[in-house]
């Protein structure tokens, strides 16, 4: 067996073991029905704060670790954002998710690179080779609108530049600046959440949670950001 098939299924067991104790640990001390409670989110939304005010600092260090190893296995970003905002709120959530995506998706773009990269060269460059050129004329710039856009799943925006040998500084700040807008809102949307708990005794209603400032700005700025996504995506063809 060769080298990047051991790494591949040592990758594999990995994740499977995290997931596995993850699911373990969760279930162990609830059941699924109340899991899926409303008196549990927001009782555990109190511990929460608590944790917050006391642990503050050890908070934000196991999200960090949590988010790399996350990414580093294929993970995608959307649950992070979300659950970054949740927790910490909009602005120290958005500064936390960012730097923690990038570092790990800097850690699976080096895993690819340096294991991999026969392999993502076989499955990725037929399909995205028109976007070698594009890349080869301002790898910053192209890196960050590449990120803004977010053609592929997470994962694959990952690793797709390994095939493109994109330098470890222009791939670490395109995707520190080319993800801020799209988790700032991601952020934004779970930290309203986390208000709407804080403040309502009972589960709100469909309509109530559409209507309320803290839902529905994140939801027009996420509108807007596809809207510019479509036109930056047109910017990077014409390239």
């Amino acid at each position: 067996m060769n080298q990047e098939k051991k790494i591949k299924i040592l990758l594999g067991l990995l994740y499977l073991a995290i997931l596995i104790s993850f699911l373990f640990i969760l279930f162990s001390n609830f059941d699924f029905e109340e899991l899926s409670t409303y008196q549990f989110i927001q009782k555990n939304q109190d511990q929460l704060n608590l944790l917050k005010q006391n642990k503050l600092i050890f908070l934000i260090f196991i999200f960090f670790v949590f988010t790399i190893f996350w990414v580093s296995l294929l993970g995608f970003g959307t649950p992070i954002a979300l659950l970054g905002g949740f927790i910490f709120g909009k602005w120290i959530g958005t500064l936390l998710i960012v730097f923690s995506l990038t570092t790990g998706s800097l850690c699976l773009y080096l895993i690819g690179k340096y294991f991999f990269y026969d392999f993502l060269n076989k499955k990725l460059h037929s399909k995205f080779n028109y976007l070698e050129k594009i890349f080869s004329k301002n790898e910053l710039l192209i890196m960050i609108i590449f990120r803004f856009i977010g053609l592929v799943p997470f994962f694959i925006q990952n690793l797709l530049p390994v095939i493109f040998n994109i330098s470890i500084k222009n791939y670490y700040l395109g995707t520190l600046i080319g993800i801020f807008p799209a988790i700032f809102i991601m952020a934004s949307l779970g930290s309203g959440l986390s208000s709407i708990i804080n403040t309502n005794d009972t589960m709100p209603n469909l309509l109530s949670l559409i209507i309320s400032p803290e839902i529905y700005f994140p939801i027009i700025g996420f509108l807007i950001l596809i809207i510019l996504s479509f036109f930056s995506k047109n910017l990077l063809n014409k390239k």
